[in-house]
């Protein structure tokens, strides 16, 4: 029967008897890698010296701003020019009071029907306004083309990516009152 003591001793040899066989490797191992050192010889190419930096003026201040007030002002009166132009009925109408709030600042508070007529009712800035279809509102020329019980629709002129004036649907919604 083997003993504690003497299974402990039996694996501690073993060990021990493993670790003096790789001792050889090791030793092969450190030869070949010194072996290597002396044969190669690294070749570095050496760096190129660094290219003179030329500082460039900045010109653009100089220039129009793509986001002046007059620039736009001048290509609307340009596009309101052209004959055919969708735009040029609506520069020349007088504007509405609601054509200077966001769409976003509006909220349709309720409907009500005056003679047949559908009215919508809008808050705007703690105030309301009633608006029927044919109004104008909004900073797009959005004008009202249908009222619903829920539902304002309206058509807006915008500029696509191509810089086309194109008519684009748009709507507000009823809003219901949180409590």
């Amino acid at each position: 029967m083997i003993t504690r003591f003497s299974l402990g001793t039996l694996a501690a040899s073993m060990l021990v008897a493993s670790l003096a066989a790789c001792s050889g490797e090791q030793d092969e191992l450190a030869q070949w890698m010194e072996q290597q050192k002396h044969e190669v010889k690294p070749s570095v190419l050496p760096l190129s010296p660094p290219k003179k930096f030329d500082p460039q003026p900045y010109l653009a201040l100089s220039g129009v701003d793509p986001f002046s007030q007059q620039k736009l002002t001048v290509a609307l009166k340009q596009e309101a020019r052209q004959p055919n132009s969708m735009l040029a009925a609506e520069i020349n109408r007088r504007k509405e009071p609601l054509e200077a709030y966001p769409l976003d600042g509006m909220s349709m508070v309720g409907s009500v029907a005056k003679h047949g007529q559908p009215y919508a009712l809008l808050k705007v800035d703690s105030l309301l306004y009633q608006v029927k279809v044919g109004d104008y509102l909004g900073q797009n020329y959005g004008k009202i083309t249908k009222i619903t019980e829920t539902e304002i629709s309206l058509r807006e002129i915008v500029q696509d990516a191509a810089g086309e004036w194109i008519e684009r649907p748009g709507s507000l919604q009823l809003q219901e009152k949180s409590r």
